[in-house]
């Protein structure tokens, strides 16, 4: 037999970059770190292993933004996505309803956003601060934001292991078509939505298997209004005679996956394409409406909800809702709970094993029910804001991320509209 392992020759590796702030992952929240950490005069670079920005709010094809509000009215969400959001609805991108019918009861409006997927969960319902909008306008929009704060942005590299010294990360490895290359940085934001850096830091985590989804759309459907209305799962989405079709493989695909497991991921990729083709060919031959429909595109990104999730400085959890706290750098609403209302402490972003790391997006430290809520793409976006904020004041004061000056952080975020 084989043995296990293999034994490899140590290596000098090629150093490409260095920068202040290294954000890695071009998610919405890797997006929002680059963005904020650039606008607040660090220079900051973004790494991406695919081709575009977004990750599961663009290639995902989830895009709904889950949601700003909390439930009764009031806006909890601000800041970058606010503008992100306002900008969208400048190209036509967005839809979603205006401040005045936030938190309405009116069964009319609650129905009619509903069939866009602006409301989720058990009643009884009121209307939501959510968006529905167009993918490709998001990548755009993105891209303008990130290239105009002056980030400088790579694409199909993925990042490997960070590089430590003591307790900091000195670089991050990556590794492309050319090969294996580092990056060096003086705060690395781990914002890759799986948790890659800190597990590889050694950072405590839990991990949770899901189901995974694979969301679609499909153009040409005819009265796609009356098809909506008489029960089938999919919503309205940008764009005349075009449904989004959030089907995925939940009760379907037979077990839970490990979304950092390849194999798992591959049956994953595998079963979940099969089955949407599968129900493309049913709603033509079963829905009228859809009899010439066309599939305008298969999410490129498996609808991961949960991986790795941080074991911070703070674990946020369920018991902490409607808890304020000094150190909150963010407040985020729950998709499908009315009224419930999540302070995100600066503490969830940070692990005391490294000096010099930040984590942003679905795997800050929060326990799973609170993860619920933390993981959609506007709290995503927030902790993002922060943590880029952050990264950009410990720089700019020669100190670690853990010991940034809270509440010069905070009056940073609310300057720039975040709170």
């Amino acid at each position: 037999m084989s043995a296990p392992f293999i034994d490899e020759p140590a290596r000098r590796t090629r150093v490409h970059a260095e920068t202040d702030v290294l954000v890695v992952g071009g998610g919405t929240a890797g997006a929002a770190a680059a963005i904020a950490a650039a606008r607040a005069g660090a220079a900051t670079l973004l790494v991406e292993r695919y081709g575009a920005l977004g990750g599961i709010a663009t290639g995902g094809l989830v895009i709904l933004l889950l949601t700003l509000d909390d439930g009764a009215g009031r806006q909890m969400v601000r800041g970058l996505c606010q503008e992100i959001t306002d900008r969208l609805a400048a190209r036509g991108a967005a839809f979603f309803p205006p401040p005045g019918e936030w938190g309405s009861d009116d069964a009319a409006a609650i129905e009619h956003y509903r069939r866009w997927g602006l409301v989720w969960g058990s009643g009884p319902h009121r209307v939501r601060y959510s968006v529905a909008y167009d993918p490709e306008d998001l990548r755009l929009v993105l891209n303008e934001m990130v290239t105009g704060a002056g980030v400088r942005l790579l694409f199909h590299a993925w990042g490997c292991e960070p590089v430590l010294e003591g307790d900091g990360i000195t670089a991050v490895t990556f590794h492309g078509k050319q090969g294996r290359f580092a990056i060096r940085a003086k705060v690395v934001i781990d914002a890759t939505g799986d948790g890659d850096l800190f597990a590889a830091a050694g950072c405590a985590f839990e991990l949770e298997r899901v189901l995974p989804w694979l969301w679609f759309r499909m153009g040409g459907v005819e009265n796609a209004a009356h098809a909506i209305e008489t029960g089938g799962w999919y919503f309205h989405t940008i764009g005349d005679g075009r449904v989004l079709l959030p089907w995925g493989a939940t009760e379907r695909i037979g077990r839970k996956i490990d979304a950092t497991d390849p194999e798992d991921l591959t049956f994953a990729e595998l079963e979940c394409r099969r089955q949407v083709m599968a129900e493309v060919d049913r709603l033509r031959a079963e829905v009228p409406e859809f009899r010439h429909a066309h599939l305008c595109d298969v999410a490129s990104q498996l609808g991961i909800t949960e991986s790795r999730r941080l074991q911070g400085t703070y674990v946020l959890r369920r018991e902490d809702v409607d808890r304020s706290f000094d150190d909150a750098i963010a407040v985020t609403g729950h998709w499908t709970k009315y009224g419930v209302r999540y302070a995100i402490p600066y503490r969830a972003l940070r692990s005391p094993r490294v000096r010099n790391l930040l984590v942003a997006g679905r795997c800050i430290s929060v326990d799973h029910r609170v993860h619920h809520a933390t993981k959609e793409i506007p709290p995503c976006m927030a902790t993002g804001e922060a943590a880029g904020t952050a990264a950009a004041l410990a720089v700019d004061h020669g100190v670690t991320p853990a010991a940034v000056d809270v509440s010069e952080l905070r009056a940073r975020l609310r300057q720039a509209g975040a709170e």
